[in-house]
This record gives structure tokens, C-alpha cells and sequence, in this order.
């Protein structure tokens, strides 16, 4: 983290931009600005896990990406938002991705 921003590098919302809501009483809010969910297609595919029965995706996270906090590349590179939604179907095929930008082999 830096002090310019207060999430580490593994959140979702580092990097992301702040901006400031203005009540009407002159009450400054300064909140996240919406982030970008990338398609799908933007991934490189490195694995393919099929669900099983007690997978949960900090579970898969820890152990395709090394850190159960990345679990929202997991949700991002399959497009889901909740991530209750990846495991929730055994026999369902999640694709494993390096991160956004990263080419493939």
C-alpha cells in the first residue's frame, strides 16, 4: 500500500479512482469510483478446474493464484460477480487466467 492508496495490491479496488460526492448540506463523501470489470475474453487461459462438491473460490484462488484474496480474478475472468456463483454447480468448468493484460504462452 501507499499512502495514496489505502488498498494492497491484491484488492480489487487498488488503483481504483476515488471521487467526491457533494450532499446538499455541503457534507463532502469521498467514495470509489465504479471499477471496471473486464470481459471475459480479455484473460489468457492457463487451466480449466471442474467444480466439485466443497470447492469455494478463496479455496481455488489459494490454490491456482497462491492468495485466497484473488478470488475475484477468479469471478472476473469467468463473469461472474458473486462469487458464490463459481462453485455453486458441480461439474461447472472455471477457466484459470493470468491476470488481465498478461499474454499467454
Amino acid at each position: 500500500m501507499t499512502s495514496s492508496d489505502p488498498y494492497p495490491r491484491n484488492s480489487r479496488y487498488f488503483g481504483v479512482e476515488t471521487t467526491v460526492f457533494r450532499t446538499p448540506g455541503g457534507r463532502e463523501i469521498t467514495c470509489l469510483r465504479t471499477r471496471p470489470v473486464p470481459q471475459p475474453g480479455a484473460f489468457a487461459v492457463v487451466g480449466v478446474h471442474e467444480v466439485v462438491d466443497g470447492d469455494r473460490a478463496d479455496l481455488l484462488a489459494h490454490r491456482y493464484l497462491g492468495d485466497p484474496e484473488l478470488w475475484w480474478r477468479l469471478a472476473d475472468a469467468n463473469g461472474v460477480v458473486d462469487p458464490d456463483e463459481l462453485t455453486s454447480t458441480p461439474g461447472r468448468r472455471i477457466r484459470i487466467t493470468l491476470p488481465e493484460g498478461v499474454a499467454g504462452r
